[in-house]
């Protein structure tokens, strides 16, 4: 593969097209680059529509790598007693673990069982086995106090009376909606980063395409269709404004820390009730860490300013980590990085409890745009068919389709990958599918070694910068590897290295290197590390 177009859109030849009047009638023009909108435009062109996906800013920029990273059935919607969302959430969970070892894995999960506090053993253990039985799998089972603390050496024995495991599934969400964008663009679709939609085209009543911002010039780029379908999640209110003034979406913000795996071990997922106020949280691995989530918050800032974490979130999920592990003395020193994200619910009562919100997604039709919003990471391909649904009268005869697989079959095997490491070549496979390859033949054995206790390498570094649309240094850092919640700093021991491969790759001149240096540390700062302290107020105020 050394054609950029097998990967992913040639963003500057298809914008030139556009420029000139060419490549601007669509079947289907899908605004949001995040899960769902992946998903809509693979299972789009698979139906044999000329799709377009357009990202505003970079790809999985939103909700899409800021999740808990888990890809789960919902044991608490279990709990609450929608029997539908469960089983298909359980049903794509074990199709996306069939067919993406490596980057979609099972995990184990125990949920801490404390003297007085609901539910007990058998309450849970029903739930386990119901969960179980609609996956079509046998995984739950009890685990005492004494096998649970050979599990986890320094967990506070007071109350403690054991754990009932059960599993469900961890990936890298990011990942996971870069290798839906590269099944869909080699069947035929287009997906553009950092492009857009100024407002919709309303004719006569009825959407017929978008009007994008020009990303060089500003100026407006006419595209036409006669389906618009809104993947914005916890914006699409916004664009479903310009033609239903409803508001639906309840942004809710989930936040995480990011500690040393050596600081607090986690071999598994660690489930508990926060001894506040008795929500879940999960202390769990993920990428040689040990991450801490997450909250549950009326996200109210705005939503074009990057989500972040807040002092009293930092203070909620230490409390909760060491009431578990007080040993530890898990402190805001420890933390590497934090992420926030916010998750697009459909509200139903603005004073309801935030985690007792459904987590169902919902569609609407609105004169030509069809707007998708809420649901969950485990059930993008679902959505994306709902979404398909409501817009197939307004759309040519689709193509037979009758496959429920999410990714192309791979006939590479991990040991002829990485005849070495079967571990890692199920990883590569896992993220990149049948390019995994020319990943590790595109770059130099030395870049094949992996970063500072991390299961990445330079070689995914190189590749991204010359397949994966890298526009700027967070792209490469944030979303197309997880260096920068991983490392320290952000990742500053690799800055020299990186330098490197994007003045190779991306043409990236010294001053250029330099703007992105810098625009980077002010994201991960403000974004990503602990939130700033709150500057003194000295003198006199203006009502004194």
């Amino acid at each position: 593969m050394n054609s950029k177009q097998t990967l992913f859109t040639d963003r500057e030849q298809l914008l030139a097209d556009i420029r000139r009047g060419d490549n601007c009638d669509w079947d289907i023009i899908i605004v949001g680059g995040g899960i769902t909108g992946a998903g809509v435009l693979r299972e789009a062109v698979r139906r044999g529509y000329k799709a377009l996906l357009l990202e505003q800013k970079d790809f999985a920029w939103g909700t899409s790598s800021r999740s808990s990273k888990m890809v789960h059935g919902g044991l608490r919607y279990l709990g609450m007693g929608d029997i539908k969302l469960t089983r298909h959430s359980l049903t794509e969970r074990e199709l996306l673990l069939r067919e993406a070892p490596g980057l979609v894995d099972r995990m184990g999960y125990y949920f801490t069982l404390r003297k007085g506090v609901f539910p007990g053993r058998w309450v849970f253990s029903i739930m386990l086995w119901l969960y179980d039985r609609i996956a079509g799998i046998r995984d739950n089972r009890y685990y005492s106090t004494a096998q649970l603390l050979e599990k986890f050496p320094g967990l506070e024995e007071a109350g403690l009376k054991g754990a009932c495991y059960y599993t469900d599934a961890v990936t890298d969400d990011a990942r996971l909606v870069l290798r839906v964008l590269q099944e869909s663009i080699a069947s035929g679709g287009s997906a553009l980063n950092y492009t857009a939609v100024k407002e919709l085209i309303i004719e006569q009543d009825e959407v017929q395409g978008v009007l994008l911002t020009d990303p060089d010039s500003g100026e407006a780029l006419c595209l036409r269709a006669p389906v618009v379908i809104n993947a914005t999640g916890a914006w699409a209110d916004r664009l479903r404004g310009q033609v239903n003034k409803e508001k639906r979406v309840r942004p809710l913000r989930g936040s995480h820390l990011v500690l040393p795996g050596h600081k607090l071990p986690a071999a598994a997922a660690l489930a508990l009730m926060h001894p506040g106020d008795k929500r879940s949280v999960f202390i769990f691995p993920w990428e040689g860490t040990t991450v801490v989530g997450t909250t549950d918050l009326d996200h109210n800032d705005d939503l074009d300013t990057e989500a972040s974490i807040t002092a009293q979130e930092v203070d909620y999920l230490l409390e909760a980590a060491n009431s578990q592990f007080p040993k530890c003395k898990l402190s805001a020193a420890d933390v590497i990085s934090t992420w926030a994200g916010v998750r697009p619910v459909i509200g139903s009562e603005q004073s309801k409890d935030p985690s007792k919100e459904r987590r169902d997604h919902a569609v609407w039709s609105d004169h030509g745009l069809i707007t998708v919003s809420g649901g969950k990471l485990t059930t993008f391909r679902l959505i994306a068919l709902d979404a398909l649904a409501a817009a197939e009268a307004r759309l040519p005869k689709a193509q037979p389709w009758d496959c429920d697989r999410i990714f192309s079959a791979n006939s590479t095997s991990p040991e002829s990958l990485v005849p070495d490491d079967k571990h890692w070549g199920a990883r590569l496979l896992g993220r990149y599918g049948s390019a995994a390859a020319s990943l590790l033949s595109a770059s130099s054995s030395s870049e094949h070694k992996r970063i500072d206790g991390t299961e990445f390498s330079l070689a995914e570094c190189r590749w991204a910068a010359r397949h994966e649309t890298v526009v700027h240094l967070d792209d490469l850092l944030l979303r197309r590897t997880r260096l920068g919640l991983l490392l320290a700093g952000g990742g500053e021991s690799l800055f020299e290295e990186l330098q490197a491969i994007c003045t190779e790759e991306l043409g990236w001149n010294e001053t250029r290197w330099q703007a992105e240096l810098s625009r980077y540390r002010q994201i991960w700062l403000r974004y990503y590390n602990l939130p700033r302290p709150e500057p003194a107020v000295t003198g006199e105020t203006d009502a004194a």
